[in-house]
């Protein structure tokens, strides 16, 4: 599916859905600070556009982790266009995560569980360690760090699918880290935002051998020092 399929549907039969979501940001924004994108338009192209924009990645009832989560950007998006799809939201900081709490909530929104953790605790437990179809994650953090945070959580023969700007650079710079960690890039997808707003890229790194116990290094270690 093109973007301008995607942007059919999203302002035609889910309109209702994203309006109400929009609407929601919106309020919440006020409290939480979640975006600094608030016209209509910029947040109709920069964040449901691009977030929906890999669903084609997401196999049918994926069980996904999203790392990182902020506002919900792609999984809320994701999930109103999908909702076979089960989510687990993992953020940090708690007023993102009741923000998180009000979008299901208000949306009625099933199977979307939200843990105010570090992912680096998370990918601890057994119940979440290598449980996962797909890891996802926008705007979080640089490739090479991004995947040590991701990885661990997505079982032998999953994915991680990575939303990143046009400059494919730091997806190449962390090759290193993907075999570290037991996965490899199955495909990259460059794409264009309509109206000028901006080049993007999908990485998708697949899954292909289990991540060994010592990753996520935590401690901060994964931003400091990236593999």
């Amino acid at each position: 599916m093109q973007l301008e399929e995607y942007s059919v549907l999203l302002k035609g039969e889910y309109k209702e859905k994203f309006d109400a979501f929009r609407a929601l940001l919106l309020e919440y924004n006020t409290r939480y600070n979640l975006t600094t994108i608030l016209e209509e338009k910029d947040m109709f192209y920069k964040h449901f556009l691009d977030s929906v924009a890999g669903e084609k990645f997401f196999p049918k009832n994926a069980k996904v982790i999203e790392i990182g989560s902020g506002a919900g950007f792609p999984s809320m998006p994701l999930k109103l266009l999908r909702d076979d799809l089960s989510f687990t939201l993992v953020e940090s900081v708690g007023k993102k995560c009741e923000f998180l709490h009000a979008v299901v909530d208000k949306l009625g929104l099933s199977n979307v569980n939200i843990y105010s953790k570090r992912a680096e605790d998370l990918a601890r437990e057994s119940i979440h360690r290598e449980k996962y179809d797909i890891a996802t994650a926008r705007a979080v953090a640089r490739m090479n760090t991004l995947s040590e945070y991701c990885l661990p959580f997505v079982r032998v023969g999953g994915a991680f699918v990575a939303y990143k700007s046009g400059d494919t650079t730091e997806i190449e710079e962390a090759k290193s880290a993907y075999k570290t960690l037991g996965a490899k890039i199955k495909t990259l997808v460059k794409y264009e935002l309509p109206e000028g707003y901006g080049e993007r890229t999908l990485a998708v790194v697949e899954k292909i051998q289990p991540t060994p116990n010592k990753y996520p290094r935590g401690q901060g270690k994964e931003r400091k020092n990236p593999l």
